[in-house]
């Protein structure tokens, strides 16, 4: 050791507190942004189904508000009923961040329906894919009624709540010819 680095106070190989402090902060500073990250994430409320974005049109929405009031208060799970004019939700009681149940009536005729389309019938009534989102669930808009009601079933859902809300369909909305926009 020369006599320079004695007067420095040792070896040159040693690291400095400072950059000691700065080596163990920054992982841990990483590892912290993380776990905040994903706890709020986590936290996060689901995010809006489709129907829920659906044009509303006003060709046979004066039976909307009859048919609305004839939905029952719950589908199994999803028991916690909410109606906003004519926008129905039905939330889940065993997992507060699963997407609701969602009855949206009055909506537009969808665009992609066509001759060719392929129509899920629960019957009496005639349903139409219009958006599928892996893990989350399907949209489907009932075709050969009036007005045009639109339902979100979640993933977990089942068949049960689709069946049931055909059942009232069928009952309270007037059948009507499948229109293909031409």
């Amino acid at each position: 050791m020369t006599d320079d680095q004695k007067d420095r106070g040792g070896d040159e190989s040693a690291l400095s507190p400072a950059l000691i402090a700065t080596l163990i902060t920054i992982p841990v500073m990483v590892i912290v942004g993380f776990i905040v990250f994903a706890a709020l994430k986590h936290d996060a409320a689901p995010s809006a189904t489709p129907v829920e974005s659906y044009r509303s049109t006003a060709q046979g929405a004066e039976n909307c508000a009859p048919f609305i009031a004839a939905l029952p208060e719950s589908f199994g799970d999803y028991a916690h009923k909410t109606v906003t004019g004519d926008m129905v939700k039905w939330t889940s009681g065993s997992d507060a961040n699963a997407d609701p149940l969602v009855l949206n009536c009055g909506v537009s005729r969808p665009d992609d329906l066509a001759p060719t389309s392929a129509l899920q019938v629960i019957d009496p009534v005639q349903w139409f894919i219009t958006d599928t989102i892996d893990g989350r669930g399907q949209a489907y808009v009932v075709v050969d009624r009036r007005p045009y009601v639109a339902v979100w079933v979640p993933a977990n859902a089942g068949n049960g709540p689709l069946t049931d809300i055909s059942g009232v369909i069928a009952q309270k909305l007037p059948s009507a010819p499948l229109d293909f926009g031409n």
